[in-house]
């Protein structure tokens, strides 16, 4: 018999290593706000807690009630919940719940546009036949269409069924995957097997498992679809599908009768991964995602995670961080407007190419600062990676100079041009009613009237100390969000210049060694530097036990990340809103009643990238 280690070694349960708090619960709501007061009074007994987290409004409600609940926040005029904006779901099998306790929640995010108010909602599932690996909550889609993507999402990836759900269907994964990948109880995938000299390691439990097959069978015809109408492939290789986007599309003759998207090509997973990488090692993971605004992506992340840790940047570091925000704004609608000009047209090769050559002039200010271009993983927990070069500021300024300049020759080029407003004008109509129910943000809701910015109405990274107006037109079809980003980039010049002007000395990462790494200088010469360094590097820091949620305005829309903290230095559930993926839900009602060349449009003008949409 072979002489090994142990495999539980007594020093590895020493406190200092192994604390027996974690994993821990989310600490429930505490106080209360006039919503929540309303709320409890209307539904009594029946909401489990209610009160104030993480300074967020939050609602435990029976499932029984949870139906009754939403049409209530809804309807109340003075509630006026009137958007539903994101759904997700909680597997707490590992979390030190009771036996009687439910294993899965469901967690709910909506808004008021009217009184600029947010309330999460979340609600215990009960299971079918005693089963808990058969959780099942009732619908949200009678109330809010917006909820209908979003929970064929939580019952791919987490099996949690939706009754009275209009289309339960798998929405990410193939339709026979035998298994719902964001359990607990389902390995991440790909990981590397530990040399070990013991065969009943805990880890060799998933080796063979981590790819799991599903049977290739023929797709089957969407529902509500007719065979006796052409039904035609639009995608997954197809350069107006903006990536591996497939579009089922019906037609009678040229015109649209319905579009169902087929989606899960590009699923990378990020969520999985997310809940098995340390908090500070994420950041790199989210460049990939919407891979047109990296740096927008960082900044909702570290956002949420400092919400969490109950920490303020420094103040030089958040005007960086305005800044290269509103850099990848205009980067990402110059993407959107050269490639939407060459969808529409294919004449508008010198748009794409003006449009190309500024954008690559930030991208240049990109590398200038963190090395990369893409990829960028600038903004960290805390701060920003390093400061700002020299250079960087003289560069900018020159930019700032020139680009309203450059937006006039866009518009001089398109906005009047008859085929351009041919193809846009009355195309694609969302009304106001129908963005706000259907959960859509961004340039999609101002295109349609709706007066939102979350910079402006949910001010987060100082946004509030900028001037700067919103940009709403009232059409809602593809014309009106086109003036929207045109607008929108002006209004980006206008803060950049504020922010360029008003940029204040100081350190630009948190000075607190238990989040932020020491200096470099600090190694050689501190040994508790060291020391923090070794700590950081090897086990990252811990995040006190929560529930938060925190949005953003991205360049697609509302960017938004749930992460639940058990106290470790992993989250125990990370979420992302994709603003690509629920815009990209109004693409059916768009189309419909259009010809097949409107179909190309629209994609367009939702602007969507399929890293932003399968995530």
């Amino acid at each position: 018999m072979l002489n090994v280690s142990p495999r539980y070694r007594e020093y590895e349960t020493l406190p200092g290593l192994n604390d027996p708090s974690i994993p821990a619960l989310a600490p429930v709501p505490t106080g209360e706000s006039e919503d929540t007061k309303r709320i409890v009074e209307r539904f009594g007994e029946d909401i489990l807690e209610a009160g104030l987290h993480n300074g967020q409004q939050m609602v435990y409600v029976k499932p029984e009630r949870l139906v009754e609940l939403a049409e209530f926040v809804k309807n109340d005029p003075s509630l006026a919940y009137e958007a539903l904006v994101d759904v997700t779901a909680i597997d707490r099998l590992k979390l030190p719940i009771a036996g009687s306790d439910a294993r899965f929640h469901t967690a709910y995010q909506l808004r008021s546009y009217q009184r600029k108010q947010h309330l999460m909602i979340l609600s215990p599932a009960n299971s079918i036949d005693g089963d808990p690996t058969k959780p099942t909550v009732p619908s949200l889609a009678g109330v809010f269409a917006g909820a209908i993507w979003p929970e064929r999402e939580v019952l791919d990836l987490m099996g949690v069924n939706f009754a009275g759900h209009p289309d339960p269907r798998r929405i990410l994964m193939p339709e026979r995957w035998p298994y719902h990948p964001l359990r607990k109880d389902i390995p991440e995938g790909g990981e590397e097997v530990p040399f070990t000299l013991t065969w009943d390691d805990p880890q060799f439990e998933t080796l063979g498992k981590q790819v799991l097959p599903a049977e290739s069978v023929e797709p089957a015809l969407p529902p509500g679809m007719d065979i006796q109408n052409m039904v035609l492939n639009m995608g997954p290789h197809h350069p107006s599908t903006h990536g591996v986007l497939r579009l089922v599309v019906e037609l009678d003759g040229e015109t649209v009768v319905n579009i169902d998207p087929d989606l899960g090509y590009l699923h990378s997973g990020f969520e999985k991964t997310g809940e098995n990488k340390r908090y500070k090692d994420f950041v790199y993971y989210t460049d990939r995602m919407d891979y047109l605004s990296p740096m927008l992506n960082n900044f909702g992340y570290c956002l949420t995670v400092e919400k969490l840790l109950g920490i303020d940047v420094p103040e030089r570091a958040k005007v960086i961080r305005v800044i290269m925000g509103e850099l990848q704004r205009i980067a990402s609608h110059l993407f959107w407007l050269g490639t939407h000009v060459m969808d529409v047209s294919g004449t508008g090769l010198a748009v794409m190419m003006y449009a190309t050559r500024e954008r690559e002039r930030i991208l240049d200010l990109f590398e200038m600062a963190c090395g990369a271009r893409l990829t960028v993983s600038y903004l960290r927990i805390g701060g920003v990676w390093k400061d700002l070069p020299p250079a960087f500021l003289t560069n900018l300024r020159d930019l700032l100079a020139i680009l309203p300049r450059y937006f006039d020759d866009y518009e001089s080029m398109m906005t009047d041009a008859p085929v351009w407003q041919e193809r846009l004008q009355g195309i694609g109509y969302l009304s106001r009613a129908d963005v706000i129910n259907m959960g859509l943000t961004g340039p999609m809701l101002r295109g349609s009237g709706v007066d939102w910015d979350l910079r402006r109405d949910a001010p987060y990274g100082d946004y509030q100390n900028y001037d700067f107006k919103v940009p709403v037109f009232t059409d809602g079809d593809c014309y009106a969000r086109y003036l929207v980003r045109i607008e929108e980039m002006r209004q980006s010049v206008r803060i950049l210049e504020q922010a360029v002007n008003n940029l204040p000395d100081g350190i630009f990462r948190i000075d607190d060694r238990k989040v932020s790494l020491p200096p470099r200088a600090e190694l050689d010469v501190s040994m508790e530097a060291l020391i923090h360094h070794f700590k950081l590097m090897t086990e990252g820091f811990r995040v006190p036990p929560g529930i938060v949620y925190q949005g953003i305005e991205a360049s697609k829309g509302e960017l938004g990340y749930f992460v639940v903290s058990d106290g470790s230095a992993v989250p125990y559930r990370l979420h992302v809103r994709g603003p690509s993926f629920n815009n990209l839900f109004a693409i059916s009602k768009m189309c419909k009643g259009l010809t097949i060349s409107d179909v190309v449009t629209n994609i367009g003008s939702i602007d969507i990238v399929l890293g932003d949409v399968d995530r």
